[in-house]
């Protein structure tokens, strides 16, 4: 079989909005190639080992497993960052949060900087790599983003000022940044549970529960981290927070007792995607 019939394969066994992509996304992971190799080579024929390896990739994402868990990677904010089941895949809109974070962090020299549900380490890793002289906390109640959040900050080089801690929301994080954090950020859970079981099947029944579930409103995380922030967050330190599209109003409502200067920013598409407060 050679690349441009593996490929026509791919598409004609993936049910995906974006087949062609997949089947070349995956082609690409078992070749050890990027996609323009694919084009260029697209009469050559493949060993029998490479097919038999993209066939069973073709497989698992036909079954509804994400690319990104079946190769084991996935882009963010340009950097690569290593994914595996566990963990929530990474996704653009996060980005948003990020480069609002990155672009207020000017205002701290040096900041120290609480990532609470640090998951595959995109949110924290990044701003550790785009903030000079940042200290970064990662923080998740689950073993698999603590292993994984480890392996993406050595990946690229920040693994000295990425501090990840298993921890429940703040419960371990050391009593001696209590008023000294510049910057708590957070893509915590926010879908209703009632939600979860209308999402796509790559999501529902790969991605992990606890990574999605924000309770019976969506909104259980959003209380307990801002509650409990006030504790570490010095006079006027951030915090930021990716939301749903339609949680702006209860947003607002959890922060507006203890927090000013209360914004939203909103996605490409034009959706109420982050929040941003200051402490009071």
């Amino acid at each position: 079989m050679t690349i441009l019939e593996a490929i026509r394969y791919g598409i004609e066994n993936i049910s995906s909005d974006t087949p062609q992509l997949d089947a070349e996304v995956l082609l690409s992971s078992a070749l050890g190639k990027d996609r323009v190799y694919l084009i260029i080579h697209r009469d050559d024929v493949l060993d029998s080992d490479i097919l038999e390896k993209y066939k069973g990739y073709v497989e698992r994402r036909k079954k509804g497993e994400p690319v990104a868990y079946i190769i084991n990677k996935r882009e963010f904010y340009g950097y690569e960052f290593y994914v595996e089941k566990g963990v929530l895949i990474p996704r653009p809109d996060t980005e948003i949060l990020v480069e609002e974070v990155i672009k207020r962090s000017r205002a701290y020299k040096n900041p120290t900087i609480v990532d609470v549900g640090c998951g595959s380490g995109a949110i924290s890793v990044t701003l550790a790599k785009e903030i000079e002289g940042s200290r970064v906390f990662a923080l998740d109640l689950m073993d698999t983003p603590i292993k994984v959040t480890k392996i993406n900050a050595k990946r690229l080089g920040v693994e000295d000022r990425v501090t990840v801690l298993k921890s429940d929301v703040f419960e371990n994080l050391n009593k001696d940044l209590e008023g000294k954090v510049d910057i708590i950020v957070s893509n915590p859970p926010y879908i209703k549970d009632e939600v979860i079981p209308t999402l796509m099947i790559d999501v529902k029944d790969y991605e992990p529960y606890e990574a999605l579930s924000g309770g019976e409103d969506g909104l259980i995380f959003y209380r307990r981290i801002a509650e409990e922030a006030l504790k570490y967050l010095r006079k006027d330190g951030l915090i930021a927070f990716e939301i749903g599209y339609d949680q702006r109003e209860d947003l607002f409502n959890i922060l507006s007792k203890d927090y000013k200067d209360i914004e939203c920013i909103k996605d490409l598409a034009g959706l109420d995607r982050v929040i941003i407060a200051r402490r009071g």
